[in-house]
């Protein structure tokens, strides 16, 4: 499936993405924004965007850290493994697309979307790994008249005491939600499962947590130390029935 890299502009410059779409010759398809993990982007992302873009979505994974300039991914086993090297990515790159910058971009986002015919509108889905999974879930508050559908898989810091924390925006979601979490994960944890499942059931959203057992933190793309092929596939197959509920049938 060939993979086209498009420039988007956004509030703050030029934000570079990668656009895959299904097989088919022709036809119009629901969207998918896929929102990158803190590894930064790599081919282990662009095999997920194509697995998705192959059951007949259009995709964009965009780059969502085009503000600290041009970068070559590093390993994950360093970033899981050296503390030093994950401190320093994390204060240049990650630090890079705060929710306030990736919600603006999320605008242009979807304005490029809505600019090409073979992309059924207005709904979009999103998903998100990682950094992403927050990110998945707060344009879902952003944007509730256009996200109709958002997952976060090993997302970070999704109910916390932060002002942006994504579970505070759980009263604006018209979005369904899907939340799979690790186990034994600092950056997720139970108390902080619960939280968001409080927040989200007080507010009305259609929604599901679950904790997949034995997957740990960044167990979806396949060149982490932690993949886990079974739990990816779980991953996929849950991703694909809310795709298919909400942006096909709903």
């Amino acid at each position: 499936m060939a993979r086209t890299l498009v420039t988007i502009e956004t509030r703050d410059g030029r934000c570079e993405a990668s656009v895959f779409r299904p097989s088919a010759a022709a036809g119009s398809w629901p969207a998918v924004i896929v929102y990158m993990d803190g590894i930064g982007i790599r081919p282990a992302l662009f095999e997920m965007g194509e697995r998705i873009a192959a059951h007949g979505y259009v995709v964009l994974l965009p780059d969502l850290f085009y503000r600290a300039g041009p970068y070559v991914a590093p390993d994950p086993r360093d970033l899981f493994l050296d503390p030093a090297i994950r401190a320093a990515w994390s204060s240049k790159y990650i630090a890079s697309a705060s929710q306030a910058n990736v919600m603006a971009d999320t605008a242009a986002f979807l304005d490029f979307l809505g600019a090409h015919a073979d992309v059924k509108q207005p709904k979009v889905g999103t998903t998100g790994y990682c950094l992403g999974g927050g990110l998945s879930l707060a344009a879902a508050g952003y944007y509730p008249e256009r996200i109709v559908a958002a997952a976060s898989f090993h997302g970070a810091r999704l109910a916390t005491d932060a002002p942006e924390s994504p579970h505070l925006l759980a009263p604006r979601m018209k979005a369904r939600v899907y939340v799979a979490g690790a186990i034994e994960d600092a950056s997720f944890t139970d108390e902080a499962k619960k939280r968001l499942d409080d927040a989200l059931t007080e507010a009305g959203v259609d929604h599901t947590v679950v904790t997949y057992e034995g997957a740990r933190h960044g167990w979806v793309p396949t060149d982490t130390p932690v993949h886990n092929p079974a739990a990816a596939e779980r991953h996929y197959e849950a991703l694909f029935a809310l795709f298919e509920e909400t942006l096909r049938r709903g």
